[in-house]
């Protein structure tokens, strides 16, 4: 059961990267925006953002019971949007120079963390199918991503000669962040186990 804090934390970080990607992509003259694909990621975000939730709304409708909306989860999901958009509205990835990767590392473990919480809330509750099923799908969604990034703002802008490089450390740091989740999920799973069992 999620708590009660879960549902407004989510909706504050859903309406915070919306404004944020409709500045980026509609105020004219904000250099950190240039060349980073915002009219693209005003789609894609909330379209990514919400097809998670949207799926879980349409499998809980076929069930009997229905089951408590996972707000936790879907702050989780939520939250490496937000990171990055506001990473970018502050100009911190052409500031300092750790962010992209702090970002591809943390934002995979946050995202993970709730993909994996809602996980299991399902019938898979055994914590070594958890782990890999996390780390599986992260390790997935970190290439997708870079295939993502390639398409929207890298093969046409100023970073393609470090390209490479860069793609291959955000995917080893994305499927380390998704390592950690998996890792969480799994003791979790295991110590509501050992509770259930007591």
């Amino acid at each position: 059961m999620p708590p009660p804090w879960a549902r407004p934390v989510a909706g504050t970080i859903l309406g915070l990267t919306v404004v944020q990607l409709a500045i980026a992509a509609f105020v004219p003259g904000l250099e950190q925006f240039d060349g980073k694909g915002f009219a693209a990621r005003l789609v894609v975000y909330p379209l990514l953002m919400l097809a998670l939730p949207v799926a879980y709304w349409l499998c809980s409708r076929r069930q009997q019971e229905p089951r408590p909306t996972p707000w936790d989860a879907y702050g989780l999901i939520w939250l490496p949007f937000l990171v990055d958009v506001t990473g970018n509205s502050l100009n911190l990835y052409d500031s300092v120079s750790w962010w992209d990767d702090a970002n591809h590392l943390v934002n995979w473990m946050f995202l993970m963390a709730g993909i994996g919480l809602m996980l299991s809330r399902t019938t898979l509750t055994q914590p070594w199918a958890l782990l890999c099923i996390t780390v599986g799908l992260g390790a997935l969604l970190a290439i997708l991503w870079e295939i993502g990034e390639y398409y929207a703002f890298i093969r046409n802008g100023t970073e393609l000669a470090t390209a490479y490089t860069d793609t291959l450390g955000d995917e080893v740091l994305g499927c380390t962040g998704a390592l950690i989740a998996g890792l969480w999920i799994a003791m979790r799973a295991r110590s509501s186990d050992e509770q259930a069992k007591a």
